[in-house]
């Protein structure tokens, strides 16, 4: 047993290298083989091409735009042959889904497309039904939640667009490629990349705010926007201890101005008090 897990983690730890090192990276060059053509290209701010045409869960022909329009869209790359990464990915972003109060369909929408062009429809349900057990679908439902597949012209458009970059093992008949999620504005733009296999919900939570151009969220995460700063190395959201450190001073000379006000207004009221009594004894 100790074996595939000790190939499991090593395999993990350098897809996980992968993901962020980019093509014109000059420490590329010292990867393995196998990696130097995998990783993530940041696009922030590219246009996804939503006249792409794949197909469903159900074998229907479908359009990138279709889950495009009022909400924000999480795209992921998998193929649903992967033996590993992608399951645990799969897994990773349901589990961290399944605790936000944000609802698909209703708040987002989930795009999960397979860059294998030899993958089709049944693949994609089988992997849907896996995904949806640890979101626990049977409660939730799977609206919002669509599993893609696609020839080999779309997934190469679709992959360039998100800068997804990726190669084939012949020698082991796998792919071998890193995992990210790519939160997409509701018109088809790259806002943010999440690079785990398990995004903390406070960082899918904020990137799919950041997405929504404010349609999502409330004051308090609007704050919360204010104290953590989206970082693009790591693709996580890490906290500004000085914005935090304003608040509070804010938060403290608000206080203390109310404080001095009802003290004032408390004075200013027992003056009067004093007065009439003055009059009443005069």
């Amino acid at each position: 047993m100790r074996r595939p897990l000790l190939a499991g983690a090593l395999a993990l730890g350098l897809v996980a290298l992968a993901t962020v090192v980019r093509a014109d990276d000059p420490t590329a060059s010292t990867l393995p083989f196998a990696l130097r053509d995998v990783g993530i290209d940041r696009h922030i701010g590219g246009q996804l091409p939503l006249e792409l045409p794949l197909v469903d869960e159900q074998g229907r022909t479908v359009h990138l735009r279709d889950y495009f329009g009022s909400r924000p869209v999480i795209v992921m790359p998998v193929y649903y042959r992967c033996p590993m990464l992608c399951p645990i990915a799969l897994e990773g972003l349901a589990r961290s889904l399944k605790v936000l109060a944000f609802g698909a369909k209703t708040d987002y929408e989930l795009v999960v497309f397979s860059f294998n062009p030899d993958e089709g429809p049944a693949d994609a349900r089988k992997k849907k039904a896996d995904a949806l057990e640890y979101y626990d679908g049977h409660r939730f439902g799977d609206r919002g939640w669509h599993f893609l597949t696609a020839d080999r012209q779309t997934i190469a458009a679709l992959t360039h667009a998100l800068g997804f970059r990726y190669t084939y093992d012949q020698a082991k008949g796998q792919f071998v490629h890193a995992s990210t999620l790519v939160l997409a504005t509701p018109d088809g733009k790259i806002a943010r990349y999440l690079y785990t296999t398990e995004p903390a919900p406070k960082d899918l939570r904020l990137a799919l705010i950041e997405a929504s151009a404010g349609k999502l969220g409330t004051l308090a995460d609007q704050v919360l926007l204010y104290c953590y700063h989206y970082d693009a190395a790591s693709g996580r959201y890490t906290l500004l201890t000085m914005r935090l450190l304003r608040i509070g001073a804010a938060v403290t000379v608000l206080g203390l101005a109310l404080m001095i006000g009802l003290l004032l207004r408390q004075e200013r009221r027992g003056a009067r008090e004093r007065a009439r009594v003055l009059e009443g004894l005069s």
